[in-house]
């Protein structure tokens, strides 16, 4: 029973090590043909939205950039999330992959 506790502990410091890691790496998604930008840090908390202006008077546009935008960032940040974890060592995740 210890051992099964020991690495239950041991898996939440991992997860601990691997969110402070996540934390302070930074991904950038952009869509619109580059004039809507999406920057999230490796937990997928999104950081900063930048739309050009361009963008606003049509709201379709500006919906399908956000979209592309935003999806791109997530694409980036799930495979940081996946290559910081094989750095951490040990973390595998089932549908991570």
């Amino acid at each position: 029973m210890f051992s099964k506790l020991k690495q239950f502990k041991d898996l939440r410091d991992k997860a601990k090590q691997l969110q402070s890691a996540l934390s302070g790496l930074k991904v950038e998604g952009s869509g619109g043909w580059g004039k809507v930008k999406v920057t999230m840090d490796g937990n997928q908390t999104i950081l900063d939205l930048v739309i050009d202006d361009a963008l606003l008077a049509d709201k379709a546009k500006l919906q399908s950039g956000l979209k592309e935008a935003l999806q791109d960032a997530l694409k980036k940040a799930q495979r940081l999330m996946m290559d910081t974890m094989k750095d951490v060592g040990g973390l595998d995740l089932p549908g991570l992959k």
